[in-house]
């Protein structure tokens, strides 16, 4: 696909897609959001793409939405603003539900929707110059991007309400301290250890860890029983592939296994 906002680079089962408007701090126009749906949608499709890693270019992940934009989040000026952000929305979903692992590279600013764009992502790996705010508030406005859902799950709701309200900026630190970020690194080694989880998750099981990803994310909206009777379906199925197989096999030869996806 031909895109002018974000970059799309393939190699070794990771797909990286990189916010390209650097001289607005990357912040999301229209476009922007219908190029990211795209591309998610098309990875969610392709056999081929085993991880998607989301970062910014110009040294800032991405400073919201941009608000300069006469068509909005949508990209169509005629839209009313509930279709706009109904629009917006899906992109958000379409990052949530990639059934491959997704990883947020963050340097620089990650605010308003590019913060809830991180989260949004499995994992997160900041840079020690990378800075996160719910800013909403300070805008006049209320958290959007998925943070209602996100927050909570990963702070807890006191915390969660804490971020929002009074949108402060926190250091990559004081966001790993809050549970928002996975690990922090010096930023010269930031694009090594992304690299290097990427990697590392390109070549494990991809229907496992699909499956792994979902059992997860679903996990607040089931009981225990209901969550062990999905995890008996699952192993299941795995028995059932030759990844598991293969795994079991590379096991017993004392190497790596190679797996396919099937």
């Amino acid at each position: 696909m031909s895109t002018e906002t974000i970059i799309v680079e393939r190699a070794g089962g990771v797909v990286t897609v990189t916010l390209n408007r650097p001289e607005r701090k990357n912040a999301g126009n229209g476009l922007m959001w219908q190029e990211l749906k795209q591309v998610f949608d098309e990875t969610a499709r392709n056999r081929e793409d085993r991880v998607l890693v989301l970062t910014g270019a110009g040294g800032a992940f991405c400073s919201g939405a941009d608000i300069t934009d006469p068509g909005g989040v949508s990209g169509d000026p005629t839209d009313p603003h509930l279709i706009r952000m109904q629009f917006f929305g899906r992109t958000i979903c379409a990052l949530h539900e990639l059934p491959q692992p997704t990883i947020a590279k963050v340097r620089g600013m990650a605010v308003g929707a590019g913060c809830s764009l991180a989260l949004g992502c499995d994992l997160i790996v900041a840079s020690d110059n990378a800075r996160f705010s719910e800013i909403f508030s300070k805008r006049g406005l209320s958290v959007d991007g998925g943070s209602s859902w996100l927050l909570p799950r990963l702070v807890g709701l006191h915390r969660a309400k804490e971020l929002a309200y009074f949108a402060e900026i926190l250091s990559a630190e004081e966001a790993a301290g809050y549970g928002l970020v996975n690990r922090v690194v010096p930023d010269g080694e930031l694009d090594a250890f992304v690299e290097d989880w990427a990697g590392r998750l390109a070549a494990g099981p991809p229907l496992a860890l699909s499956m792994t990803k979902r059992l997860l994310n679903e996990s607040f909206g089931v009981s225990l029983a209901q969550a062990v009777e999905d995890e008996a379906r699952c192993q299941t199925i795995n028995f059932h592939t030759e990844d598991t197989v293969e795994a079991m096999r590379a096991f017993v030869e004392k190497r790596e296994p190679q797996f396919k996806g099937r």
